[in-house]
């Protein structure tokens, strides 16, 4: 293991006291033993850290600092902070990352909230807003008003937010990750879901695109499925085969023999 770096000339008195921080650095690692001594970095003023190597099996390559210190015109040098910190070849915890970029599909679960950030760029706002600097006439009838909040509704548009452009074409990606003309099981399949009676057609700006399979014998049954897809499923698959009439039988054990 490489030394520590020196980053100014060190007190003298606080550069001698290695026995001082050895101990301090033993009392510290018990029942552990501690390595060799590793050298010295000079913090400032009449300020030194010692450094000694770890035999801790569960840190490798880390090492005990003990920082000592003395003050002005003082004879004796007092311990001013131990700790076990890693050292350049440490094994070390990856960095932290916010839990909105750790978040992973299924990791909500029951009870579990996820809140969409006021910038997503998935959502744009669904409210019909008035135009900037646009007064709204009290005088006008509220009877007008409900007709426009009942056409807002209707459209989709009574919600506080919406899907965005973006929002659609990442849900779109998805969808057809899983479910689209480019699997193996569309390659496969005699049609796809366009011309299938299990399709139920889509609401919204995705229905010219996508359905939803309502075959319980499909793969994706209860899925978004591109109308490109297909399975074997197929509602116009195949004919299904007419019950073959049975041959006569060679020994007749049913009926009377002739005298």
């Amino acid at each position: 293991m490489a030394g520590p770096t020196r980053s100014g000339t060190p007190d003298r008195l606080c550069a001698e006291a290695v026995e001082l921080a050895r101990d301090a650095a033993a009392e510290a690692a018990r029942p552990q033993p501690i390595g060799d001594y590793l050298g010295a970095v000079a913090e400032g003023d009449r300020i030194v850290t010692h450094y000694f190597g770890s035999r801790d099996p569960g840190y490798p390559s880390w090492r005990w600092s003990v920082t000592v210190a003395r003050a002005a015109r003082a004879r004796y040098v007092t311990v001013d902070e131990v700790a076990l910190t890693p050292g350049p070849d440490s094994l070390l915890a990856p960095d932290w990352v916010p839990w909105s970029e750790r978040l992973r599909p299924g990791d909500l679960g029951p009870g579990d909230l996820l809140p969409a950030e006021a910038d997503d760029a998935r959502l744009e706002s669904g409210v019909l807003a008035e135009a900037p600097g646009e007064e709204v006439d009290e005088e006008e009838p509220a009877a007008g008003r409900g007709v426009l909040t009942d056409v807002a509704n209707e459209l989709g548009l009574g919600r506080p937010r919406v899907l965005s452009w973006v929002g659609l074409q990442d849900a779109a990606d998805r969808w057809e990750e899983r479910f689209g003309p480019e699997t193996p099981m569309a390659q496969a399949a005699p049609a796809n879901c366009a011309s299938c009676g299990f399709l139920l057609p889509m609401a919204g700006q995705l229905r010219q695109a996508f359905g939803v399979c309502a075959n319980e014998y499909s793969p994706a049954d209860g899925q978004v499925v591109s109308l490109s897809f297909g399975c074997g499923a197929h509602s116009e698959a195949a004919e299904v085969p007419k019950p073959q009439r049975p041959a006569p039988p060679v020994i007749d054990h049913l009926g009377a023999d002739p005298l």
